[in-house]
């Protein structure tokens, strides 16, 4: 099975090698949008049908004791076969609505049926996901690496999304990232499998650590499970040797949009601040440029 795999990589990156650079950065330019504009879905309907499932999950458990008048309520729109619709008025969009980029300036950032305001979401995720998509195509070339660096960007921009509307990341794309990451040590695409199961355990065994350690002297969590399993995931990608990195980068800019949002009076003190997008970014940074960042870290330690 390894075996195979390595000969279609290296097929592959042998047919990606007689295509002109230019080639590969109109396509995935193209292709980060399109994700991106997938991806505003996902983080608009995966909670809602996770709830729904938790619901119905709980309402075949739970038969006996629910209280008269329990409804699940209708089943949330799917992520892929249903058509898209304005959230306010209900109208659903014709295909040239759901053009990344160009349909939202066309539209003027409204809504054609009930002239809305489009929320800044969407043309942002989508022209992050294309930005960043890029930038896994000049890092490391049109090869299978860039394929998978593709995947774990796009699982990041999802997660992140989603952590900001509800503060959950889900299992459904924690997990697929953990894993994914540690398949690919196997056959060290980025790291050997050793770095990246110890960056693995020791991502989620250190959050976790902090997390215990706070609950025991404050009585409250200061984080969620899911950000133990993102940074396990990430590990799973990196190797522990990158974990510091990370850790830092994500508690130093969270730390400074916190302050900065409780000092502009933007959130309240007491509320809690997802923690998700923080790590997600630090982690992708640290993948994409990392390298950079150590020698550049070195340099200036001489």
């Amino acid at each position: 099975m390894i075996n195979e795999i390595i000969q279609y990589y290296t097929e592959f990156t042998s047919a990606c090698a007689l295509l002109p650079m230019w080639f590969w950065i109109v396509c995935v330019t193209i292709l980060g949008l399109l994700v991106g504009s997938f991806l505003n879905v996902v983080i608009l309907r995966l909670p809602p049908r996770m709830m729904f499932e938790w619901r119905t999950e709980a309402a075949s458990i739970l038969e006996d004791e629910l209280k008269p008048g329990f409804a699940l309520g209708e089943a949330p729109p799917s992520l892929v076969f249903e058509r898209s619709q304005c959230p306010k008025c209900g109208f659903q969009l014709k295909a040239w609505h759901n053009v990344p980029l160009l349909s939202y300036l066309a539209l003027g950032g409204k809504c054609s049926s009930c002239k809305t305001k489009i929320s800044m979401q969407y043309p942002v995720v989508e022209a992050l996901t294309s930005v960043a998509s890029l930038a896994c195509l000049l890092k490391f070339g049109p090869s299978f690496a860039c394929i998978a660096a593709l995947v774990f960007t796009w699982l990041l921009i999802a997660m992140s999304g989603i952590d900001v509307h509800t503060q959950l990341l889900p299992d459904q794309l924690t997990m697929p990232l953990l894993w994914i990451g540690l398949l690919l040590a196997v056959n060290s695409v980025f790291i050997a499998p050793v770095p990246a199961i110890m960056g693995a355990a020791i991502g989620w065994g250190s959050l976790w650590s902090v997390n215990y350690s706070f609950k025991k002297l404050r009585g409250m969590d200061g984080m969620g499970g899911g950000d133990f399993k993102l940074l396990a995931g990430l590990g799973a990608w990196m190797g522990w040797a990158m974990l510091p990195m990370v850790v830092l980068l994500s508690a130093t800019v969270g730390a400074v949009v916190g302050i900065t949002m409780v000092l502009m009076r933007k959130h309240a003190r007491e509320n809690p601040m997802p923690f998700g997008p923080f790590l997600a970014a630090a982690g992708w940074i640290a993948f994409v440029f990392g390298d950079v960042l150590m020698d550049g870290y070195w340099r200036v330690m001489g």
